[in-house]
């Protein structure tokens, strides 16, 4: 009698606080923070924009 448990209405992702869940290499500072700043506007979480320690702008 049935197989399965029926289709996924939604799934989820735990995502903990400190969690890295963007990186973005190869692109300028300031397309890389514009990009980050329209991703976190769709996302129902705070976000932070952080930078490496050894971070050098070519």
């Amino acid at each position: 009698m049935g197989k399965g448990k029926g289709a996924p209405e939604y799934w989820v992702a735990v995502v903990r606080p400190g969690r890295i869940i963007f990186e973005a290499e190869g692109v300028p500072y300031e397309v890389a923070k514009e990009a980050m700043r329209l991703a976190a506007q769709k996302l129902p979480v705070q976000t932070k924009f952080v930078v490496r320690r050894d971070y050098v702008e070519a």
